[in-house]
């Protein structure tokens, strides 16, 4: 289970669609909120992944249990980068 986390959080595609999800709620979040767009998106990116690439010996459940986990480190991580930029661009 660790080593499908971990080749999860190399996953450019990953990344890359968690990057949008934050982009995107930082440009919605007035009308949206934050929370619920956020926990939407990362249960959507870990259960889309799996079901649409699948690749290794993993079953569809623990896919998607590292996906989850993968996504929220991505996610914390992505949020501490774009608060860091709204706060130099002040």
């Amino acid at each position: 289970m660790i080593d499908l986390v971990f080749s999860q959080l190399t996953d450019v595609f990953r990344i890359g669609l968690i990057i949008a999800l934050v982009v995107t709620m930082l440009r919605t979040s007035p009308v949206t909120g934050r929370l619920i767009p956020l926990a939407c998106g990362v249960v959507f990116v870990a259960v889309m992944l799996p079901t649409t690439m699948p690749h290794g010996a993993a079953s569809l459940t623990h896919a998607i249990a590292a996906g989850l986990v993968s996504n929220l480190i991505i996610l914390i991580l992505v949020m501490a980068v774009a608060r860091l930029v709204t706060r130099l661009r002040r």
